[in-house]
């Protein structure tokens, strides 16, 4: 069984037993999450239901596994001619959660 979510302002395709890395989410190691905004889900026996937005009846379960760090990317501004330079670093968290189950 397969899902596609909508969380963090991305769309991540999951199954059972996945861990993803999604936008930072409040709550504690092994915290049980509950998405609700489902956009499609595929059946084992090959039935694709489609939202119109979301999928009724549908929900994906997860266990919040830990909070990590993205990669750090350096954030350079400058203006030619007027001594304007500007150097920034920026780390995204994340927060990865394991999929336990999909509900339909």
């Amino acid at each position: 069984m397969q899902a596609v979510i909508k969380t963090g302002g991305k769309q991540y395709k999951v199954s059972p037993g996945n861990v993803i890395n999604i936008e930072k989410l409040e709550g504690n190691v092994g915290d049980e999450v509950e998405f609700n905004e489902v956009l499609l889900v595929l059946d084992d026996a090959g039935k694709t239901r489609v939202g119109v937005p979301y999928v009724e009846n549908s929900s994906v379960r997860g266990k919040i596994l830990g909070d990590i760090k993205g990669e750090k990317i350096t954030v350079f501004k400058f203006r030619r001619r007027k001594s304007y330079r500007k150097k920034q670093g920026h780390r995204q968290k994340y927060t990865s959660v394991e999929i336990t189950d999909i509900v339909s």
